[in-house]
């Protein structure tokens, strides 16, 4: 039997080796690893999903006309990959996460097998060839962030900051103990984007970091999208939930998160592209909906967006004009990546879908998983791949899926995972590496690639260039508008921008320019200059500047610290001049915390319409106030219920929020919803099997786009315990306003055994007879 063992083990090594040498030959040509657009095999057997080489898997695909796809990574170099990012040497860092879902009941997910590696293209063909493992011994890492003097790691619970020296790690410093404090593996925080104003900004989370000196700073920021972040050319943020095609800000990403009684500030977490259809080239059964009605069309093709996730906006100029403003986003649960077109009125940034009927690319391959997208030095698209099977979490894995899974099975092998670039076809390329002269990174602020702009203001800041300031200065007066605002924000990261370069770029006629010095107002006001900034944007107000009346609306919170007259003036006469602009009325509701009512008073006399947009929002925010006033202590139920607690908070609290009253395109509201106070079957049949379509709570129709069309159940886990659930179920129905009687144990293991063997989730008129 000893001997039989080790006949197997030498075959699989065998085996492997082959693998290996076959994946590495194959990456050691360009011409190898290149795929054009081709129609997808028609003689491709969709009951079926084979483990494919990265070479067989790009015959799969179908690209774009012009376009060609090629292969620039792949395992064994690269191994389940997540996120990456480029550093100024155009290395790939690379996260990578080996433990996610090992199998349908995520064994040995908890392992410390994840890892930072260090790809480099030693013979410059364009295709990696190295690899060096900077971190390893990580569990489920998900983000990576260079900056200073080493990188950022998200580590679930942890964010870590990595010292780095000659190439090698040196020390480890905490940043954040509670970075993903709650949520599961699909719903913690992740991204880690380092943004153009030089703050650090995160998808599912409200927080945002700054390295100042040795310190680290942590900042409340609006709560923003699932998996994945983006920035335009004017630093604005992108992002998406699972359903959700693009979601966006209008405004700079630090203003308008202070008022904690707003229930969403308009301008942020915008719908940027409404329409959330997907035409898959191949079947789409595996997802885990796939029974319901309406999730697949009649040929078993995905018909909206279900895993979406990190967009990119392309900043690479080496597409050409018609693809500058254009978001991709990805869909690995429907193997393909989506292109939208972008276009501004104003202040709003709308989009809608380039194409009807295809997509800008996708793949017959259902383990081609792209998960991540990039802009990078070379001006191409970079895709990862984590080419797995199983992308769902155990959390909310249906039998429908896990049948799916077994029945092509996806489940192995788990060691795969492919990087790809899109670049245009005959058209050359060519990596920016930035110089070590520091007099030649200024003029690459102004470089057509948006991924040089961004690297070169961070570069300059790292190193603490301050030699540059006076060139820097020169450049932000220039007339190149994306050269003038990133030496403005690489002032202002070099702690060197005055009051003077903002008031002076406050004068200029172009909008990009002026609206980042409205944004950089924070960062310059003192005592000493806040008079003259203050009478600068009362002169922004007199001209009826429109674009800026939103912007002057948030920066009354920064006047208030030194002036709170002043402030409250702004306020007033913002309201006066646009009381049925609901963005400037959300603007200035951001700066009333606990003073909507006195401030609703004091407009009366300048705004006689009581029903003006003004008005009705300063009445939304104190609603909320007393709504919260009147919730439990949850500390007490925190105690009363902590297996409850602690289940609300990873599982359910990332849709429907921590206080209970829902979020926006996710979840409808808990507090107060009869479905949570009523009759206890209902609530338990929902919590178990989930819930699908349209839902009335409290007269209130939501669906989608408003929430997600499904809610997950959790009764599909075996392991998870009935106690667990009676306690989830007992905690909501106390919390917040509600009283509800409690769930018990007995109730919930006496509905499960009745339901046992159901597989789909109910809908509301199915709920309405039981």
């Amino acid at each position: 039997m000893k001997s039989f063992r080790y006949l197997i083990l030498l075959t699989l090594v065998s085996l492997s080796l082959l693998y290996c040498k076959t994946s590495q030959q194959a990456g050691s040509s360009s011409t190898s690893t290149t795929a054009v657009q081709s129609a997808p095999d028609e003689t491709v057997d969709f009951t079926k999903s084979p483990f494919l080489t990265p070479e067989a898997s790009m015959k799969r695909v179908r690209l774009e006309d012009g376009f060609e796809l090629k292969l620039v990574a792949a395992e064994p170099l690269v191994s389940t990959p997540v996120a990456m990012l480029f550093d100024d040497k155009a290395r790939m860092w690379v996260v990578e996460m080996p433990g996610y879902m090992p199998d349908t009941i995520g064994t040995g997910e908890d392992q410390p097998n994840g890892k930072v590696v260090l790809l480099e293209d030693k013979n410059r063909d364009g295709v990696y060839d190295d690899r060096k493992v900077m971190i390893d011994s990580l569990v489920l890492p998900r983000a990576i962030c260079l900056i200073d003097n080493g990188i950022l790691v998200a580590e679930p619970t942890n964010l870590w900051f990595y010292t780095l020296r000659n190439g090698k790690v040196v020390g480890r410093e905490l940043v954040d103990a509670k970075y993903t404090v709650g949520g599961n593996v699909e719903h913690q925080p992740n991204g880690l984007l380092r943004g153009l104003d030089n703050w650090i900004y995160n998808a599912k989370s409200d927080k945002r970091y700054r390295k100042k000196g040795d310190k680290w700073l942590i900042e409340h920021t609006h709560f923003r999208g699932q998996w994945g972040i983006s920035q335009d050319d004017y630093g604005r943020l992108y992002y998406n939930n699972n359903s959700q095609n693009l979601l966006g800000d209008y405004f700079s990403p630090g203003f308008g998160a202070w008022n904690k009684n707003q229930r969403g500030v308009a301008g942020f977490n915008e719908k940027s592209v409404a329409d959330n259809k997907v035409y898959p080239i191949r079947p789409t059964p595996g997802v885990n909906r796939g029974y319901m009605k309406g999730v697949l069309n009649d040929s078993l093709k995905l018909n909206e967006f279900t895993a979406a996730s990190a967009p990119v906006i392309y900043r690479g100029a080496l597409f050409g004009s018609g693809y500058s403003w254009n978001a991709f986003v990805p869909e690995p649960s429907a193997n393909l990546i989506k292109r939208n077109i972008l276009s501004e009125n104003g202040y709003v940034v709308k989009g809608t879908q380039a194409y009807q009927g295809r997509e800008f690319l996708a793949s017959t391959d259902e383990r081609f998983r792209p998960v991540s997208l990039y802009n990078a030095p070379d001006g191409a698209l970079y895709i990862v791949d984590m080419y797995r099977g199983i992308i769902q979490h155990k959390t909310y894995a249906t039998p429908y899926l896990k049948n799916e899974i077994k029945k092509r099975a996806l489940t192995q092998p788990l060691s795969a995972g492919r990087i790809y670039k899109v670049v245009p076809k005959n058209k050359p390329s060519s990596v920016v590496a930035l110089p070590d002269v520091p007099d030649q990174l200024v003029s690459l602020l102004g470089h057509a690639n948006g991924w040089v702009r961004d690297k070169a203001q961070q570069t300059i800041i790292d190193r603490k260039y301050l030699q540059l300031v006076p060139a820097l200065q020169t450049a932000a007066q220039s007339g190149h508008t994306l050269l003038a605002i990133h030496a403005l924000w690489t002032l202002e990261g070099l702690e060197k921008l005055t009051s003077e370069d903002v008031l002076t770029a406050l004068e200029k006629p172009v909008w990009p320019i002026r609206m980042q010095a409205l944004s950089a107002v924070p960062s310059v006001i003192t005592a000493t200059s806040e008079p003259k900034l203050t009478a600068s944007l009362t002169k922004l107000l007199d001209s009826k500047d429109t674009l800026s009346a939103p912007y002057i609306g948030f920066l009354a919170h920064s006047i208030a610290e030194f002036n709170p007259s002043a402030a409250r003036q702004l306020l007033t006469r913002l309201s006066a001049v646009y009381p049925q602009n609901r963005y400037v009325a959300d603007a200035v509701t951001s700066n009333l915390q606990d003073q909507e009512v006195q401030f609703e008073q004091e407009l009366t006399a300048s705004v006689s319409d009581q029903n003006a947009t003004i008005y009705r929002q300063l009445r939304r925010a104190t609603a909320t106030a007393k709504n919260t006033l009147a919730n439990r202590n949850p500390e007490v139920l925190k105690k009363q219920f902590p297996k409850g607690e602690a289940l609300f908070t990873s599982v359910c609290q990332t849709c429907h929020g921590a206080d209970g009253n829902g979020i926006k395109s996710l979840g409808p509201p808990l507090n107060q919803s009869e479905w949570v106070t009523g009759n206890k079957d209902k609530l338990i049949s929902i919590v178990l099997f989930g819930l699908t379509g349209p839902v009335k709570v409290n007269g209130h129709i939501y669906q989608t786009p408003e929430v997600s069309g499904d809610m997950p159940g959790i009764g599909y886990d075996k392991d998870m315990p009935s106690e667990d659930i009676a306690q989830l179920l007992s905690y909501i129905r106390k919390s917040w306003r509600n009283n509800a009687e409690t769930v018990t144990t007995d109730e919930v293991a006496q509905k499960r055994a009745k339901l046992s063997g159901r597989q789909k989730a109910f809908t509301e008129s199915e709920l309405s007879g039981l």
